[in-house]
């Protein structure tokens, strides 16, 4: 017998379970969400986006005030410690974690601590920490248990020596090696922490640039930044081995076309090559959600999985794996099961790497406008000729626009600088609004500011940026 009836349980307290809960509530629903991680915020929060970002910000400023602020006439004998630096992202963790707590009270939200599965159409069972299982009607159901790290054949992650993503977020001493396999946003982002902090680090990537997927003159230059900033590269490069050692890991690899194979020896390997859809133990193939052959479980455009009743949404339906993409997609399905018209524009959901300087971007590359044929034109606006950023001494990168040749609305937006990720908001906007790069170019800019990076790139479009 269901100890009590919702209207939705959501499974996955991460940033689109929870969002989808809320936004529920408020649409009026009774509305419960089961978390078995004992805190809610998920992947996101816990062990990702939250507290890497913690340590990228304060692994900059270590770095600043070691390399940089003299320039400024700053003179400062710096020193590392690295239990406060942890410290300090463990209280951002702790203190968000509690917000969102405070999030489901406010709107009567029940939280559910434990494992869910799905006894069926309308029933789960939560499986609590005390082993104890209590089983619930609802009418629907969500699933948005998100992602688990990506494993590779034969190299076994211990979180000591061999570390994923979470163990990289936890290191008790800055090593004096580290190898990153995976060259795409975590292993960079997490590389770039360690490498400030003074670890040499190496990165081993699979595909022939780094930042698969980004458009090709954003990798080459961030690459060519990042080198800079003393992180090495092997690309085109497969990981065939891994063998720990008294003092870390011995590292075999070779090229992916074939070759001579190579050995590097790291005091810590990271392993980065993505994540996979987190399914385990929700009991899908009993109630026969259909998935794809990837282990992604399948849905319509309106989050309808096979099955009545049953919808999903975020990282365990694939498609970018992003917080912000989980969320909008958990608002769009509740909307749709309270009878809204529930929407999400993929073509303007902003990806951003937390490097430095960080990188961002949302709809199109060159690569892919080329490969469907597009005829665009592109604008593109060197931060070097930036008044703020030469202020600030942050001048690497660019800002590029891309739009349509007949029409000049925007179709991709690509930015390498400085607070990227914040930049590339405006462009979101105008591209949710269906903008030409026009209309962003008559469009006043403050000076001096790192935004009139974007009104250049936006009159480049047409020919004529006033400042290069």
């Amino acid at each position: 017998m269901a100890e009590s009836t919702y209207d939705l349980v959501v499974i996955g307290g991460g940033p689109g379970g929870y969002v989808a809960a809320i936004r529920a509530a408020q649409l009026g629903m009774k509305v419960a969400c089961a978390e078995k991680r004992g805190s809610l915020g998920g992947t996101c929060l816990n062990v990702g986006c939250i507290p890497s970002k913690a340590l990228l910000q304060s692994s900059h400023h270590y770095a600043t005030a070691r390399h940089e602020l003299a320039a400024h006439g700053v003179k400062a004998q710096v020193e590392l410690d690295l239990a406060a630096m942890m410290a300090r992202k463990n209280k951002v963790v702790a203190d968000l974690t509690k917000g969102v707590e405070f999030l489901f009270k406010k709107n009567k939200v029940d939280y559910l601590v434990g494992a869910a599965t799905i006894l069926a159409p309308g029933r789960v069972q939560v499986t609590g920490n005390d082993g104890k299982a209590r089983e619930h009607a609802c009418t629907n159901i969500l699933i948005a248990t998100g992602s688990d790290v990506a494993g590779l054949p034969g190299i076994a992650i211990d979180e000591e020596a061999i570390v994923s993503s979470t163990g990289a977020l936890a290191l008790k001493a800055v090593p004096q090696t580290m190898a990153v396999i995976g060259g795409g946003v975590i292993g960079l982002e997490l590389g770039s922490v360690w490498s400030r902090l003074g670890a040499k680090v190496t990165v081993i990537e699979y595909m022939d640039a780094i930042l698969p997927g980004m458009d090709s003159e954003v990798s080459k230059t961030m690459q060519r930044i990042l080198k800079k900033q003393g992180i090495d590269f092997h690309l085109s490069s497969k990981v065939t081995a891994a063998e720990k050692t008294g003092s870390g890991v011995r590292l075999s690899f070779e090229p992916v076309k074939g070759g001579e194979a190579k050995a590097l020896e790291a005091e810590i390997v990271l392993l980065a090559v993505g994540r996979r859809p987190y399914t385990d133990g929700l009991g899908l193939e009993n109630v026969g959600v259909a998935m794809t052959d990837r282990g992604f479980v399948k849905v319509d455009e309106h989050y309808r999985t096979s099955v009545d009743g049953i919808y999903a949404i975020g990282d365990v339906i694939g498609g970018l794996m992003l917080a912000h993409k989980a969320e909008e997609e958990g608002i769009a399905a509740v909307e749709r099961i309270a009878g809204q018209a529930g929407h999400v524009n993929y073509e303007a959901i902003p990806g951003v790497v937390y490097t430095w300087p960080e990188v961002a971007a949302a709809g199109r590359t060159e690569e892919q406008l080329k490969k469907d044929g597009i005829a665009y034109k592109a604008g593109k606006f060197p931060f070097t000729a930036n008044s703020r950023a030469r202020c600030n001494a942050d001048t690497d990168g660019f800002v590029k626009i891309l739009a349509d040749a007949a029409s000049d609305r925007i179709l991709g937006v690509h930015i390498v600088g400085p607070e990227a990720g914040d930049l590339i908001q405006e462009l979101v906007v105008a591209m949710e609004f269906g903008a030409s790069a026009e209309d962003v170019a008559r469009s006043s800019h403050g000076h001096p500011g790192l935004a009139e990076a974007i009104k250049e790139a936006a009159l480049g479009v047409a020919g004529r940026a006033i400042h290069i």
